[in-house]
């Protein structure tokens, strides 16, 4: 993947740390809404190994409240400062669904990669504006919007239908441009918990399509309901997962917990240099 005309290589899995500036995103630990939280989040993130990190300033769980454009921007843009000043070489991810954010961040702050939970569903104009601006793209399954989402969960193999909806996008994304493109499955967008688990189990099928796999599932509720616990307590389950989505093929880990996802990275690694 290239980034600034660096190439980011995703030969061994790199872990992106979330920098989520928002103050309503599920997790509470996350949340870094002031500069100084945001400076004291991101420094922390790199000290304990992030290879990238992920800003995002809408939150997308389900039911969240709509934030305005250019609240989004104000938001994005706040820890774009920071983030420039503590660690200006840093490689940058935007969680944005919105074309517009990413113009005008992008104008401002230099070239990022665009994480987009809706794979251009929800924004007709955020394919043609990533082309333009020759930026690597994120995209991710899902159905519906965050607030319908959960209601779209009717799969008859949700393996093969994740995968078929893969092949069709990244061959849309190839024809308007895109050069660069990353899949992510969408744990926790319109699926189950059981369907989470098995899309989980079949990951591997999805490792022949051409593009690197990102992974998020960090203290979702597919862990911390399953084990009747919350949030704050799923780390451990998180790390469970993140071994096993490795060993199904993913490239990139989604985070909140950086030097527990970089110790899983490297037992991973010592166990292919095993084999």
């Amino acid at each position: 993947m290239k980034l600034n005309n660096k190439h980011i290589d995703l030969s061994a899995p790199r872990v992106m740390t979330i920098v989520n500036v928002t103050p309503d995103s599920f997790y509470d630990g996350s949340r870094s809404f002031t500069e100084k939280e945001i400076e004291h989040h991101v420094a922390r993130a790199i000290e304990e190994g992030a290879d990238m990190l992920d800003v995002g300033g809408c939150s997308s769980r389900p039911n969240a409240d709509d934030v305005a454009v250019d609240e989004e921007i104000a938001r994005v843009g706040r820890a774009m400062k920071v983030i420039r000043r503590v660690c200006p070489e840093m490689e940058v991810s935007i969680d944005t669904f919105r074309a517009e954010v990413v113009r005008r961040i992008v104008a401002e702050w230099g070239a990022c990669i665009v994480n987009d939970i809706s794979a251009g569903e929800l924004d007709p104009e955020m394919i043609t504006a990533v082309a333009r601006l020759g930026l690597p793209y994120v995209a991710m399954h899902m159905r519906g919007t965050p607030t319908t989402m959960q209601s779209m969960t009717d799969y008859s193999d949700i393996v093969e239908e994740v995968r078929t909806y893969f092949v069709q996008k990244i061959s849309d994304l190839r024809k308007a441009g895109i050069e660069d493109i990353v899949i992510d499955p969408g744990f926790g967008f319109a699926k189950t918990l059981e369907q989470n688990y098995q899309l989980m189990n079949g990951l591997h099928r999805l490792g022949d399509l051409g593009a690197p796999m990102l992974v998020g599932i960090s203290r979702k509720s597919m862990i911390y309901k399953l084990l009747n616990t919350t949030p704050a307590e799923a780390l451990n389950g998180t790390t469970a997962l993140h071994l096993e989505a490795l060993r199904q093929g993913a490239k990139i880990l989604r985070v909140h917990d950086t030097r527990e996802a970089v110790e899983v990275v490297k037992i991973y690694n010592q166990l292919n240099k095993t084999t």
